[in-house]
Order: C-alpha cells, then structure tokens, then sequence
C-alpha cells in the first residue's frame, strides 16, 4: 500500500451533512452506483442515529469533504435476512469489516483520491485491529476494481462465479502493505 500522497481525513457523518451527502448522491456518478437518493439518505440516518452499527465518514483533503466511507461488521449482516440475499456473507469470518466507498465531487475523480483514502481507511482499521477487511464493487465497475487492486484488495477465490454481479474483495496486508 503506498503513502497517502495528500492530507486525508474522517469525519465522522452527522446531520449536519445530511444536505452534502444528498447533494453527491443526486449526481449521475454517484446514482449508478448507488441506490435511490432517498433511501440511502435514509441509511444513513439510522447509521448516525444509532438504529445500523454501520458507521459512516466524510473523506476530506486539507480539510475539504470531497467523498464519502463507510465501515460495516460482518457479523451484523450475518443474518437469515441478509444471507437470503447475499449467501456470501455466511462464508466470510464474522468479524471481518467491509468498507464501501465513493467520491462525491466529480472533479475529484480519477486522481488517485479514491486509492489514497481507502489506503489511509485501511490503515485505520488495521490500528484497530480489524484484520479482515473487505469490498464489495459490482463486477462492471471497473474503475472501483482498479483502484481497490491498487490498495491491495484482491479477489477472494473461493467466492469468484458464486456472488452473481458482485466482486468480493479482500485487503492482502502480507503481499500490499508497505
């Protein structure tokens, strides 16, 4: 994993950004990869408001909210309504963590930001002693898959063809982190 080449940081979501986030996630970049402004607004909200253990961050550079992380357990997916349909998930350590990310301010895309904060997330949740970290991009989301390789993700074998139109991706610390 390679050095953040810019002054990235994690602010913790809260209500007063609910209007940002909306602003990104009505934009067409945003809406092919995620689902109805609405209802992700509304997971959000119940992450903030403590009803998801997911927990949500804006990524910032020098200070500057450009996109958006967030980080969710394992274990609390593992449930007969999640796995009736992501069968997937019954195969991954119930304390492993999958992070999704996505950056909101068109200009900023294809510089490497992606690449840089979720390298610098990593990290972060390494110190925290997660261990097994993963992402979930959809197959035909290329750029995704490009920049999480370039983190250290890789795709886990024994899921590959089983996981219909999604790639699941785990971070590789021995062979990508420096």
């Amino acid at each position: 994993m390679q050095p953040d080449p810019l002054p990235i940081g994690f602010v913790p979501v809260g209500p007063e950004h609910y209007a940002l986030l909306q602003a990104w996630l009505d934009l067409p970049h945003m809406r092919e990869w995620w689902g109805d402004t609405e209802d992700e607004l509304g997971f959000i909200r119940d992450m903030v408001e403590g009803r998801d253990t997911t927990r949500p961050f804006l990524i910032t550079v020098d200070g500057e909210p450009i996109g958006y992380i967030q980080v969710w357990f394992v274990g609390d997916h593992q449930n007969e309504t999640w796995i009736a349909d992501h069968p997937w998930l019954a195969d991954l350590a119930s304390d492993a963590v999958g992070v999704d990310i996505s950056i909101g301010v068109p200009e900023r895309l294809s510089k490497g930001i992606g690449s840089a904060a979720l390298a610098a997330f990593v990290r972060r949740l390494r110190s925290e002693g997660r261990e097994t970290i993963v992402i979930d991009p959809l197959t035909r989301n290329e750029r995704a898959v490009r920049a999480y390789t370039k983190v250290g993700f890789r795709p886990i074998p024994h899921l590959l063809g089983r996981t219909g139109d999604t790639l699941i991706m785990q971070f590789d610390p021995e062979n990508n982190e420096k």
